[in-house]
């Protein structure tokens, strides 16, 4: 048994292959995501376990934006373990870690705006990868402009999730709806209902966040 083949399968469910692979780097994502939601110190650890599994698990599915993204994650999740746990003396909440915040609206759409333009360029890039690089890429891009558009999004909202901002869980929503429609599309069943559950976990993120928030101004 390879443990990294996706073709290597832990059980069948619903007549559903799943592989060990892909069963794994959902439930690591899944405990990645509900930490962070609780604005946990230990969402980025578990976070790095999950791209680590998931890199694995896209390049076999020719998902290859996301696959590029997991390189990405690994490195802003030590990123944002650092920045957490190093905050400014003005930036601390009560246990010491970076404070929740939101940011000018202006900047939001501002980066909304790039997100649009990012995702028309890396979809045509990614549409060619298996031409100019056919020995590494032997199969085209699966729907390349809705997994570039994945890709940076994620970018930008990882960024703000860094820096602890409000903001990040409402692109995370709009990513979750996205990539739960492209993952049962491509067939990838568990990776569907790992990101529709990730939608739940958003919603309930953005809540929880907005509460903390508030909660600083009741403290002082």
């Amino acid at each position: 048994m390879d443990f990294f083949d996706a073709r290597s399968i832990f059980f069948t469910a619903i007549g559903y292959k799943l592989s060990y692979l892909e069963f794994f780097a959902v439930i690591t994502g899944i405990f990645a995501v509900i930490l962070s939601a609780k604005a946990s110190i230990w969402s980025w650890p578990m976070g790095i376990v999950n791209v680590f599994l998931s890199a694995f698990l896209y390049y076999q599915s020719q998902l290859y934006p996301d696959m590029f993204l997991m390189v990405f994650f690994f490195v802003t999740n030590i990123m944002g373990w650092w920045r957490w746990t190093n905050p400014k003396p003005e930036e601390e909440d009560k246990n010491k870690e970076l404070k929740i915040s939101f940011m000018p609206l202006r900047h939001f759409l501002f980066l909304l705006a790039i997100g649009i333009v990012g995702t028309l360029l890396i979809g045509i890039l990614a549409s060619q990868l298996h031409n100019w690089l056919p020995l590494l890429f032997s199969l085209p891009s699966a729907y390349p402009f809705i997994d570039s558009f994945i890709f940076v999004m994620s970018v930008i909202t990882t960024f703000l999730m860094i820096q602890k901002r409000v903001e990040c869980w409402i692109i995370w929503l709009i990513i979750d709806v996205v990539a739960t429609y492209l993952y049962f599309l491509k067939g990838i069943k568990f990776m569907g209902v790992e990101y529709f559950i990730f939608t739940i976990i958003a919603g309930f993120a953005l809540w929880n966040w907005i509460k903390e928030y508030k909660s600083y101004s009741k403290a002082t």
